[in-house]
């Protein structure tokens, strides 16, 4: 799996190689503007031909320095080269000022200005070179308007010829958390976005988080050598997170993809060989009432189609009717209260599901109470798994460290941002500040004890001591259709059907293999998509993997 840097691993990662003595910093700038023009010309091969114009923007340190690189090496290649310069030259670092000058005996180097731009030879490539990692703080009113799309009508149709290059994400862009930084007069911010952003070495936080995967379009990484010991990436596929950096949920490893066999295939324990129904699971899932049981049924049938080898659904005596008319496959119980529930959970049981329709209040939290006092027994080498979604998270709304002080390393939380707000309330979206929603998912896990999955476009999964993984529904993978009701009950059911056979991974493994395959039954379904499809399109999903 890729990892995902931070501004401040990235820059670690640098000056530990620099003060190596392998590798000068500027020998790093020169490696990456000339990874940058190549990645450009490798998207839009019609530029690697003829003669062409580029406008480079460049800010004031280093990123500035690697667009002075880029414009030699167009230069290089026959372009006419326009290069803008927002700051002072003389204020530049150190190799920042050693390409200006190399630059400055090739071209010259326009102060930046409105009008300067404008001025300006329509371009066929715009490059954004004045921000990269690092940058905290809103852009400057001039500056935003200049990266704004809507300047590139400065010339005649320039929104829809004109390609644009980033180089580590459209300047104003917060790579650690994928956001951009407020005005201080609380005004909406001007956006930059690019159609290619170029990152170096690694994928950052804020490329797959909140607005990065819009703003930044295709992200595509340049090696640029580095070699020290911390540089191997620690996200191996199958082994639990690295507590400090974060991973994508992805079949890709060292920037090459993974055979799909490799993963997710290997997370889902039933295509890995033979073996027993009760080597698979049991999973039981509590459901509600009389015309509220189809969450239920849908966890439940997601859960069977996921490999667990039983599946059964426990409900009110007064909804037994309803849901055997709908249930086949699915096993059917009972359940009035948690009395009974404790009786019908034996220590075959290796998975619960518990929140899906199943109503708020008293009876659901004290059922929430015995699925988690559920231990194993003699015929169990490990607790069973707790998914606890929906109903189950909004019961402890009013007393979270309740629930806090029952769940166990066992136990996945899969809250969407409103149900996370109730149980976190610091930690919601409005509170979060500079904190990136890795940053909240990760302490919610520590004080949760247990895996904590926060649902949306950018999912982030973490896991106590700061294990975190993002998947990004997004680019290639986006499935707007999976915004539907129920599809998140499917994705409880899926969870814990691959959780619960014998030999099932690592929990906080299965957890992000589970949300891959959800958003890939997704894309396999296309448009119109409803809950009730999700779990028809698992046994197709889980073909395509190979075998």
């Amino acid at each position: 799996m890729a990892e995902l840097l931070t501004s401040a691993q990235m820059r670690t990662l640098e000056q530990a190689e620099i003060e190596s003595g392998a590798v000068t910093g500027l020998k790093l700038m020169e490696r990456a503007g000339r990874g940058a023009v190549g990645a450009a010309l490798s998207k839009w091969p019609e530029l690697a031909e003829g003669q062409h114009r580029a406008l480079i923007l460049c800010g004031p340190g280093n990123n500035g320095g690697d667009g002075f690189v880029i414009a030699r090496r167009l230069a290089d290649r026959g372009w006419a080269v326009d290069v803008v310069l927002y700051g002072d030259p003389e204020k530049l670092p150190p190799d920042a000022k050693t390409n200006h000058d190399l630059w400055r005996k090739m071209g010259k180097v326009m102060s930046f200005s409105l009008d300067a731009i404008r001025s300006c030879d329509k371009p066929d490539l715009f490059v954004d070179a004045v921000f990269g990692t690092g940058l905290t703080r809103a852009l400057p009113e001039d500056l935003a308007e200049a990266l704004e799309p809507k300047m590139m009508t400065a010339w005649p149709r320039g929104l829809a010829t004109m390609r644009r290059l980033a180089i580590d994400c459209p300047s104003g862009l917060n790579l650690d958390t994928g956001m951009i930084p407020a005005q201080s007069d609380d005004s909406l911010p001007k956006v930059s976005s690019s159609h290619l952003t170029v990152s170096f070495h690694s994928l950052k936080v804020g490329h797959k988080l909140g607005l990065g995967p819009t703003l930044c379009g295709e992200v595509r990484v340049v090696d640029i050598g580095l070699s020290g010991p911390e540089v191997t990436e620690r996200a191996m596929v199958g082994m639990a997170p690295d507590a400090e950096r974060a991973r994508l949920a992805a079949p890709d490893f060292l920037h090459s993809a993974l055979p799909l066999r490799i993963w997710p295939g290997r997370m889902i324990a039933k295509m890995q060989g033979q073996g027993h129904k009760y080597d698979y699971g049991h999973v039981m899932v509590c459901a509600g009432g009389p015309g509220k049981g189809g969450a239920g049924r849908m966890a439940a049938r997601s859960a069977l189609r996921a490999g667990s080898g039983l599946v059964t659904l426990l409900c009110p005596p007064d909804a037994l009717t309803e849901n055997a008319c709908h249930l086949n496959a699915v096993m059917l119980r009972a359940c009035a209260d948690a009395e009974t529930f404790a009786k019908i959970v034996d220590d075959r049981v290796s998975a619960l599901c518990l929140g899906p329709g199943l109503g708020v209040g008293g009876v659901t939290r004290t059922l929430v109470e015995a699925a988690l006092r559920h231990r194993r027994g003699e015929r169990g080498w490990r607790d069973p798994a707790v998914v606890l979604d929906a109903d189950a998270l909004t019961s402890f709304a009013s007393d979270p460290d309740a629930l806090f002080a029952m769940t166990h390393p066992r136990t996945v939380l899969t809250p969407h941002e409103g149900e996370f707000a109730r149980l976190f309330p610091d930690l919601a979206q409005s509170e979060r500040g500079a904190r990136s929603k890795i940053d909240v998912v990760r302490i919610a896990a520590d004080r949760a004890g247990c895996v904590v999955l926060l649902k949306g476009e950018d999912t982030v999964i973490a896991q106590p001591g700061g294990g975190a993984s993002v998947h990004s529904a997004t680019g290639e993978r986006e499935v707007p259709w999976l915004a539907t009701a129920g599809a998140g009950d499917v994705l409880a059911g899926l969870i814990a059907g691959l959780a619960a056979p014998e030999t099932a991974p690592d929990l906080f493994c299965v957890t992000e293999a589970a949300v891959w395959l959800h958003c890939e039954a997704a894309r396999l379904f296309g448009p119109g998509l409803i809950a009730e499809d999700l779990p028809e399109m698992l046994p197709k999903t889980f073909s395509a993997l190979g075998t």
